[in-house]
């Protein structure tokens, strides 16, 4: 079967490379908006699942993979900053503490109509960030379009006094573990390939 990403994420193409399955990437058509009093895990398992459902839409017989994700910080959902200052705010607010993120993914057959969803959590500890910290690492790295203002693939996890979860891939969008467990479930064997001679 056709595997598909439907997200336009580059950051979620590069983690689903690291499996070295062919895929290919549909970018979904959906209202992201939060429901009243949604809580983020049920945010983003919903939202994984229409990514995957208005990608499937149109690819019968294939696997569709969907993801989203917040971050959660003293109970409210943070979003992308978008520019400079948000960013900056965002990061002033996390110094010290502990920001948790939720990843909802979500596997489609849309030929049998089989579906799998689960969300994945992931938290970091930032450190005590100084001012000028704060100011460098932006100025450096420029994660604007990064949930919670950093990347962790990169120059970001030296913003971090430490990570806990079970899936590092979590952080980044799209988690891998879980991803090779819902594809194994479908018939896809990762690791399988062809046996050594």
């Amino acid at each position: 079967m056709k595997l598909i990403l439907a997200s336009s994420s580059p950051w979620r193409r590069r983690l689903l490379e690291r499996l070295g399955v062919p895929f290919t990437t549909c970018a979904p058509e959906i209202d992201e908006t939060p429901l009243p009093d949604e809580p983020p895990e049920a945010l983003v398992t919903r939202l994984a699942e229409l990514k995957a459902r208005a990608v499937a839409a149109n690819h019968p017989g294939s696997l569709v993979i969907g993801s989203d994700q917040v971050a959660v910080l003293e109970g409210a959902i943070i979003g992308k900053p978008g520019g400079h200052q948000q960013a900056v705010r965002q990061l002033r607010a996390a110094s010290g503490k502990r920001v948790l993120f939720h990843t909802g993914l979500c596997l489609l057959n849309s030929a049998s109509g089989a579906l799998q969803l689960d969300s994945v959590p992931f938290a970091v500890r930032f450190r005590r960030l100084e001012p000028h910290q704060i100011e460098n690492y932006l100025r450096r790295e420029q994660p604007y379009g990064c949930a919670g203002s950093f990347k962790s693939e990169g120059l970001g996890v030296a913003l971090f006094q430490g990570m806990e979860g079970e899936d590092p891939s979590a952080l980044i969008g799209l988690p891998l573990i879980r991803l090779v467990d819902m594809l194994q479930r479908e018939g896809v064997d990762v690791l399988g390939g062809e046996d050594p001679l």
